[in-house]
């Protein structure tokens, strides 16, 4: 993870939520002086009249929402448009590597319930194929900053979400809460939690809190937790600890970024291919 945030990448198709995912970006490029891309994937690589046609009509589009919200750049960021022709997936992955992009933020549909299991899985699996952090806003997560972030852990130290949630909480003067089930803390001969407590405390200043919570299901319990205190964001690792229980969840991939009405970030842990600025 960066010291800072350089690009923000928001994936946009038109739609209602592309809104408050814009709005999310803008609000980090404000804190962080940094840039906001606006993306569009085609899937044609056609080069019909047609074609051509559309990606006019699609550039005019991005165009309009680049003059839209330029103007609500307060810092030094900018606000970068592109149109990609290709695979969605690699063309942003390529993007995401040329251009060092350093979160997506992603807007979560209210309604349709089959496009809300799509973006959850999609979420998970740009997180940890793209090795990017995630960011799934819905209209009812626009907070305005990040007071309270709550990470869970479960089994190995999760350094990639901590060195990001600590890089949150020293711009939005947060407190970052780390919660794990009593049982994991029981079973485990080394205390996860005390050891993330330790780590933050080497890289940053910002006030922790530990707490054990009571369940079977890391991902539920956390999503009550965070309900109870109020929390901003919860930062998360795309792992099957953190599906929702029941037999709808498991049969649809219910993650708890999908889950949940407070904002989640999906870190995915490191697979050896990193960005270094």
């Amino acid at each position: 993870m960066p010291n800072k945030l350089y690009n923000i990448l928001v994936p946009v198709d038109f739609t209602a939520r592309n809104k408050w995912a814009i709005a999310k970006a803008l609000e980090l490029s404000n804190t962080f002086n940094c840039n906001v891309h606006l993306v569009y994937t085609n899937g044609s690589t056609k080069n019909s009249t047609s074609a051509t046609r559309s990606q006019e009509t699609i550039l005019r589009k991005l165009e309009q929402l680049k003059s839209l919200y330029s103007q609500q750049i307060c810092g030094e960021g900018k606000l970068e448009i592109s149109l990609l022709n290709g695979n969605r997936q690699k063309e942003l992955s390529n993007y995401i590597e040329q251009y060092e992009m350093d979160i997506v933020v992603v807007g979560l549909s209210k309604f349709n319930l089959l496009h809300r299991i799509a973006s959850s899985i999609s979420i998970s699996r740009m997180a940890k194929k793209m090795q990017i952090p995630v960011l799934g806003v819905r209209s009812s997560g626009l907070v305005c900053h990040y007071k309270k972030i709550v990470l869970p852990v479960s089994g190995e130290l999760p350094m990639r979400q901590i060195r990001l949630a600590a890089l949150l909480g020293r711009a939005f003067k947060s407190t970052v809460y780390f919660v794990s089930l009593r049982k994991h803390a029981e079973e485990q001969k080394d205390n996860v939690v005390d050891m993330a407590l330790e780590f933050v405390q080497s890289i940053s200043t910002i006030p922790v809190q530990c707490f054990l919570l009571e369940g079977q299901n890391l991902a539920k319990s956390t999503l009550e937790f965070s309900k109870k205190i109020n929390a901003d964001l919860i930062v998360v690792n795309p792992v099957k600890d953190l599906r929702l229980p029941g037999l709808w969840n498991r049969m649809t991939n219910k993650l708890l970024s999908y889950g949940s009405k407070i904002p989640v970030m999906t870190v995915a842990a490191p697979s050896g291919k990193q960005h270094s600025k």
